[in-house]
């Protein structure tokens, strides 16, 4: 356990976490790998975990009829995969994919919902953390859109 949180400590994520509230989430953390080409989760499932990426790279992907897997996103080290497993129905929108040996940590959703429902600072502090991610992911979309449907004429010029 001590191990697992040091690596909660020194992942980006969690670095300016309190040590009393990395005690409490230690608990739902737990190592996990994957094999380049599989799947972290799939669009339907339950959403029961987030990952903090310790070493690799995942493409979030999304299915589109007559072309197949469209990667909208990429998840590098140092970055958290995943927060479908604060908002009900607690289910994944996307399908995460490892593109190389990655290697996380796993942290239980359920356990989580239940530990900040118990500690409402831990709550405040996790769904500030999530909001950031959550913003800087609307803003990196928003910038997609707006380089998608540029004028074709205004492309051409550059």
């Amino acid at each position: 356990m001590e191990n697992l949180k040091r690596s909660l400590a020194e992942h980006p994520f969690f670095a300016d976490l309190s040590s009393e509230h990395l005690d409490t989430i230690v608990g739902c953390a737990k190592n996990v790998r994957f094999n380049a080409g599989e799947f972290l989760f799939r669009e339907g499932e339950s959403a029961d975990q987030f990952y903090l990426i310790k070493q690799g790279k995942v493409s979030v992907e999304t299915f589109v009829p007559n072309k197949g897997a469209l990667t909208i996103d990429r998840v590098d080290e140092g970055e958290v995969l995943g927060w479908s497993w604060l908002f009900p129905p607690y289910r994944w929108h996307f399908d995460a994919r490892a593109l190389e040996l990655t290697r996380a940590i796993s942290l239980d959703g359920k356990c989580l919902r239940e530990k900040k429902e118990k500690d409402h600072e831990l709550g405040y502090v996790l769904m500030t953390f999530f909001a950031q991610i959550m913003e800087n992911v609307l803003q990196a979309t928003r910038l997609q859109l707006v380089d998608m449907y540029k004028n074709p004429e205004e492309k051409r010029t550059r």
